[in-house]
């Protein structure tokens, strides 16, 4: 999507959304890595059309870190609007963080791996190659939120090789103060390693083999999410909007995510 279509775009639900407020607001957002590519090229263009400033705190979805959103939540840190793996929504709405009735689905993800460049691509297309490949390589790089929580929880427990594995799997810490698996791959740290496609590609020193098979894929969707203590409704609101409209259908595409079918 040119930048300039971005603009007519943004100006539109700008006017839509925010016509009639008394000004414009600040609008803080915790959000995860998987859609932070779309949301950091989308979001400038929604400040300058609406007039709303975003104040955004990067953490993971899910995992032990003191930096990941439900962490960041409990702890009363402030916050209007979640951005992050529904997996994660679904805890805090369990612990009543978040408002249920707002919650907005952005997109689809899917888990993918990586080698470092140069490196042979092994075969992850069955269950059975994955299976082999997992178990030849030497070490594995997994995340310390959603996608690694699963694959070390219930993916690797599957393929029955939960116990084979663990030795070897580094689970690596995210943004902020973090950084992608890949990046742990493209120094050689790990000989593999497994993200959500979107976490992975823009990392260099790696190349992209591919998507682990359906039958070990989760269901895994990007959501938008209100937080029980939002102070600007509206401005955030408008946001998520946004962020699951059509128009932004082509930079999900881009970012490796799959944008949903509106029903």
């Amino acid at each position: 999507m040119q930048l300039r279509s971005v603009f007519r775009l943004l100006a539109l639900f700008a006017f839509v959304f925010t016509a009639g407020a008394a000004k414009a607001a600040d609008v803080k957002v915790f959000i995860s890595a998987g859609f932070f590519n779309v949301y950091a090229e989308l979001g400038p263009a929604f400040e300058k059309a609406s007039g709303h400033r975003l104040i955004t705190t990067r953490g993971p979805s899910l995992g032990d870190s003191p930096e990941a959103i439900p962490a960041r939540l409990t702890r009363g840190e402030d916050a209007d609007v979640a951005i992050m793996d529904g997996a994660g929504a679904d805890f805090l709405i369990a612990r009543n963080l978040v408002k249920p009735d707002s919650r907005m689905p952005l997109a689809e993800s899917f888990i993918g791996m990586v080698v470092r460049a140069g490196q042979p691509k092994p075969d992850i297309g069955t269950l059975d190659a994955l299976r082999k490949t997992l178990l030849e390589a030497k070490s594995i790089g997994v995340s310390d939120s959603s996608s690694g929580t699963y694959l070390r929880t219930v993916g690797f427990k599957k393929l029955g090789i939960e116990e084979q594995v663990a030795g070897k799997v580094r689970k690596v810490r995210g943004p902020p103060s973090g950084e992608p698996v890949a990046a742990v791959v493209a120094r050689g740290e790990t000989e593999i390693g497994f993200q959500q496609v979107a976490e992975l590609i823009h990392t260099p020193g790696v190349d992209y083999v591919g998507t682990v098979p359906a039958e070990i894929q989760p269901p895994t969707y990007f959501i938008g999410i209100l937080t029980t203590n939002v102070k600007q409704p509206d401005a955030a609101t408008a946001l998520l909007r946004f962020l699951s409209s059509d128009e932004a259908a082509a930079v999900i595409s881009k970012n490796a995510l799959k944008p949903l079918a509106k029903k």
